[in-house]
């Protein structure tokens, strides 16, 4: 494992933790790295395809733990991409004025939604919570962004049942459609074609070579 992905280990969470625990303790600890209080924030966004219900918005779950009731709240599903969309999302609504601070919180219980019988995805995932307060600035500290999707991969990575197309059922539990499906091989190729793509347009719509990256 550690060969060939890099992977040395990784953390899961006890039974009773959800998305919302661990977003809640990340969002603390950037607040506090921040000095804003937590009636300051306009905005809190949840990055995440792992939240505690399909509703209320995690994202209103740490609102009311976080006592931000001047915040409106929302929770953002793009999967692995979903904290970049949300830092794009709150800086542009920044930017506008619109908004004056903004919480975007990537949280993830992966380990719920993973098939341990799948021993060519399951060694991939683990738990856990990242949390940045954004706020307007005399400096524009986040220089690019740029994003994209291809719908076309759909089947590619997958949670088939729990939704409208596939309602949970006896059958779907039994056939354990409730977790992710992955073909990590054809994921694993678009995903660093791609990639290597998105620096290069970040790095030439800024002015810098990869040499200038420290």
């Amino acid at each position: 494992i550690l060969t060939r992905t890099g992977i040395s280990e990784r953390r899961i969470v006890e039974p009773d933790v959800a998305t919302s625990d661990l977003a809640i303790q990340a969002a603390r600890r950037a607040l506090d790295d921040a000095g804003i209080a937590p009636d300051k924030l306009d905005l809190i966004i949840v990055c995440t395809i792992t939240p505690d219900m399909f509703f209320p918005a995690t994202a209103c779950l740490v609102q009311n733990a976080l006592g931000a009731r001047n915040a409106g709240a929302f929770d953002l599903l793009a999967a692995c991409s979903g904290f970049v969309y949300g830092i794009s999302t709150a800086s542009s609504m920044i930017s506008t004025g619109a908004i004056s601070h903004a919480l975007v919180i990537g949280a993830e219980t992966l380990t719920k939604i993973t098939n341990y019988q799948d021993r060519s995805s399951c060694i991939l995932f683990g738990d856990g919570a990242g949390a940045v307060v954004l706020g307007p600035s005399d400096h524009r500290v986040i220089r690019y962004f740029n994003l994209g999707a291809d719908g076309s991969g759909g089947e590619m990575m997958r949670l088939p049942a729990g939704g409208s197309r596939m309602p949970a059922t006896q059958e779907t539990v039994a056939n354990k459609l409730h977790y992710m499906v992955i073909h990590g091989r054809e994921v694993f190729k678009f995903a660093v074609t791609k990639m290597q793509e998105c620096i290069q347009d970040a790095l030439d719509a800024c002015g810098y070579t990869a040499d200038d990256i420290r």
